[in-house]
C-alpha cells in the first residue's frame, strides 16, 4: 500500500488520538529503506511505503528511536497539540498501526526467553495470548532412531522455541521420517518431516493420524517421481538438509501451538489455494523449498474435506489444475505443452498410467488441442480425469456448467452419430464463418490433409448442428473416410468451426508422433468460463479467438437446454445430489478430490454411453 502525507488534516489529528490501539512500537525486525520522497517499512506481518513529502524520512528519523525504545508516548508528549510536526507523526503512526507494525508497549509476551518473545512481538497479532499459548504447550518427537540428525533437529528447533520436548523411539516409523506433537490448549497438533526419494516434506498440522496417512501418501508419490527421473538419485539425504527439514517442522509445529499464522501462508504466493492445506517440498541438490497446496487421498481432519466453490474463470481453473497436477505430488498428470509444436494448433498433453502387463505398465498419452492453450490443457486435463474415474461413467467439468455442457456434447454426438443424415444444412449458412475459413484453409492448405466437412441439423426446428470432417477417400467407392473430427453446437457455422479445429488437432498430433484416439467433442463447453471477467473490444469480432468466445458463451445456457431436450426420455446425464457425499461415487477418492477442488464430477449413464 501507498501512502502519502498530506499535511494538517482531521484524518491525521484522529489517526493520533486512534494509535495506541496498534501500539506503542515497532514491531521488532522491521526493517526501513529512505527513499527520496518518501519511506518504505517491512515486517512480518506487513510491508508499507509511503510516498508524498521529501519531509518523511525527516519526520522518521524523529521517530524511529522512541518507537523501537517503546518511548513513543513520552515522545509525543513532547511535540504541541495541532502542530505540523504533531499532525505528520499522527499521520505515520496512524499507517503503522493500520499496517499491524505496532506492538503496545512495555512488552507484554510474558515469555522469559528474549529471543522466542522477539519473534512472537515479530510474528503474533496478539503477542500476549501466543506467549501464553506456548507457555501452556508441551512437545513429543517420534523417531525409527531417537539419535538420527531429523529426531536430533527436531528436538533442537523445539526447545529453542521454548518448548519442553520428549523424544520417544518408535520402530514402527520409515527411518526418514519423524512425527512432532505439541500438546497445551486446544486440540493436539501434529506434523510429520521425512523424505520420499530424493525430496523432502513437511505436512501441514493436523491430527496424528492425519499427519501419519499424509506422510505415507506423500512419500509414496515423491518415490515414484524420483524413480520416474532420468538421472541417478542419491539414496540418502545430507545431514544438514535433514537438520532444515526438521528444523522446518518445528516452526511450523511452534506456530500452530501459539496460534501463529502458518509458515505457508506467509509469502503470499500466487500458486497456493486458499482453504487447501500446504505441504513444504524441500530439495537438497539444487536447494529449493516451497509450499504446495495439497490433499491426500485419506482425509480424516475436518479441514482436510473443505471444498472449494467452483473456479470463477478459466486462470482460476488452471491454478487448480496446477496444484492437482503437480509434477512431484499432484495425484493427476499436470496437462503442459511439453515439446510439441504450438502452431498452427496449440497442443497440451500428459502421460497417465496405463494397463500392467506382468511386473511393467505402458503409460498411455494423452493429447488435445484447442483455440488457445489455456483451453487445450483444461480439456486435457478433464479427459485425463475422466479416464481415470471410468471414462464410461463420469463426466468432468471446471464448474457445473461446464461439466454439463461437456457431458451434453457428448451424449448428442453418440446419438446423431447413429442416426439418418436427413437434414444437411445448406452451406450457404456456415461456409462465411471467420473461424471455419482459417481452421479449414489450414487443414486442407498448409498440412495438405484431403478432407470434406458435413453439416447436420440435430432435430427439425432445434438450434442444435452436428460437423463432421473426414479424410477424403483415396479413390471412388470406397465409403466414407476415416473421422478427423466432429461437433455440436448451437449454430452451424460454430459446429463447423470445432470440427475443422478438431481435424487440425488429430492431423498435428499425429505429425508430432502423439497418436491419440479422436476425442468426443466438447466445443464451446468452456467459452463462458473463457470468457468470464475478460472484456472485448468492440472491434473483436469472430474472427479473434476472444470475441468468438465471447460470442459462445452468450448462448451456452440456451444451448445446454436445447442438448436436454433433444436427449427426450433417454436420460444421458444424470444429475448429482446438490451435496453429494464423498462415497456416493465409486473411487470416492479421486472424485471426492476433485470435488474437493472445485471440479464438477457428473455420474453419467452408462447405457447412454
Amino acid at each position: 500500500m501507498t501512502g502519502e502525507h498530506t499535511g494538517q488534516d482531521s484524518a491525521g489529528e484522529d489517526a493520533g488520538r486512534q494509535h495506541a490501539h496498534g501500539g506503542d512500537r515497532l514491531r521488532p525486525g522491521t526493517a526501513t529503506t529512505p527513499l527520496r520522497a518518501g519511506l518504505h517499512l517491512r515486517g512480518r506481518r506487513g510491508n508499507l511505503t509511503l510516498e508524498g513529502s521529501t519531509a518523511v524520512p525527516t519526520v522518521w528519523g524523529l521517530l524511529e528511536e522512541p518507537l523501537r525504545s517503546g518511548r513513543l508516548a513520552e515522545f509525543r508528549k513532547g511535540l504541541e497539540p495541532g502542530s505540523a510536526v504533531r499532525t505528520a507523526v499522527d499521520t505515520l503512526l496512524g499507517q503503522l498501526a493500520e499496517h499491524d507494525l505496532l506492538l503496545p508497549a512495555p512488552p507484554a509476551t510474558g515469555h522469559p526467553d528474549p529471543a522466542v518473545a522477539r519473534w512472537i512481538d515479530a510474528t503474533a497479532a496478539r503477542p500476549a495470548d501466543a506467549a501464553a499459548l506456548l507457555a501452556t504447550a508441551r512437545a513429543e518427537v517420534l523417531a525409527h532412531d531417537p539419535a538420527s540428525p531429523p529426531a536430533a533437529a527436531a528436538v533442537r528447533a523445539l526447545t529453542a522455541g521454548g518448548v519442553p520436548v520428549t523424544l520417544t523411539p518408535d520402530p514402527d516409523l520409515p527411518r526418514d521420517r519423524v512425527l512432532l506433537t505439541v500438546r497445551g490448549t486446544g486440540p493436539d497438533r501434529t506434523v510429520a518431516a521425512g523424505r520420499g526419494g530424493v525430496t523432502g516434506y513437511v505436512t501441514a498440522p493436523g491430527s496424528a493420524a492425519q499427519a501419519r496417512a499424509d506422510a505415507a501418501a506423500l512419500e509414496a508419490r515423491l518415490t515414484d517421481a524420483t524413480d520416474g527421473a532420468a538421472a541417478p538419485q542419491p539414496h540418502q539425504a545430507p545431514r544438514t538438509f535433514a537438520a532444515l527439514l526438521a528444523g522446518a517442522a518445528a516452526h511450523r509445529l511452534l506456530c500452530a501451538a501459539a496460534g501463529l499464522p502458518d509458515p505457508a501462508t506467509e509469502a503470499d504466493d500466487p500458486r497456493l489455494l486458499p482453504g487447501i492445506p500446504a505441504v513444504l517440498l524441500a530439495d537438497a541438490r539444487l536447494p529449493r523449498a516451497d509450499h504446495h497446496s495439497w490433499l491426500g487421498p485419506e482425509r480424516i481432519d475436518a479441514d482436510r474435506r473443505v471444498r472449494l466453490a467452483p473456479p470463477a474463470g478459466l486462470a482460476e481453473a488452471l491454478q487448480r489444475i496446477a496444484a492437482l497436477g503437480d509434477r512431484r505430488c499432484g495425484p493427476l498428470p499436470g496437462p503442459l505443452p511439453g515439446d510439441l509444436p504450438q502452431l498452427p494448433v496449440p497442443l497440451a498433453t500428459c502421460t497417465l498410467p496405463g494397463p500392467t502387463t506382468g511386473n511393467a505398465t505402458t503409460p498411455r498419452t494423452l493429447t488435445g488441442g484447442g483455440p488457445r492453450l489455456d483451453l487445450a490443457r483444461l480439456e486435457v486435463f478433464c479427459r485425463a480425469a475422466e479416464l481415470l474415474l471410468g471414462e464410461a461413467v463420469f463426466t468432468v467439468g471446471a464448474d457445473p456448467g461446464h461439466a454439463r455442457g461437456r457431458a451434453l456434447r457428448h451424449a448428442a454426438a453418440r446419438r446423431l452419430a447413429g442416426a439418418p443424415h436427413s437434414r444437411p444444412v445448406d452451406p450457404a449458412r456456415w461456409c462465411g464463418h471467420p473461424q471455419l475459413r482459417h481452421w479449414w484453409t489450414t487443414l486442407t492448405g498448409r498440412l495438405a490433409v484431403p478432407a470434406r466437412l458435413e453439416v447436420h441439423q440435430a432435430a427439425p426446428h432445434a438450434q442444435a448442428y452436428r460437423a463432421v470432417v473426414r479424410r477424403t477417400p483415396s479413390g471412388p467407392g470406397r465409403g466414407p473416410g476415416p473421422l478427423l473430427g466432429e461437433a455440436v453446437e448451437a449454430t452451424p457455422g460454430d459446429a463447423a468451426s470445432f470440427a475443422a479445429l478438431a481435424a487440425v488437432t488429430a492431423a498435428c498430433t499425429a505429425t508430432a508422433g502423439a497418436p491419440d484416439t479422436p476425442p468426443p467433442p466438447s466445443g464451446g463447453a468452456a467459452a463462458p468460463l473463457a470468457a468470464a471477467g475478460v472484456p472485448t473490444a468492440a472491434w473483436e469480432d469472430l474472427g479473434w479467438t476472444g470475441g468468438w468466445l465471447a460470442d459462445l458463451a452468450g448462448r451456452e445456457e440456451a444451448f445446454r437446454n436445447t442438448l436436454h431436450q433433444l436427449s427426450g426420455a433417454d436420460p444421458a446425464i444424470t444429475p448429482p445430489a446438490s451435496d453429494p457425499a464423498p462415497d456416493s461415487v465409486p473411487d470416492a477418492g479421486l472424485a471426492g478430490l476433485l470435488r474437493s477442488f472445485g471440479f464438477t464430477v457428473l455420474h453419467t449413464a452408462e447405457e447412454a454411453r
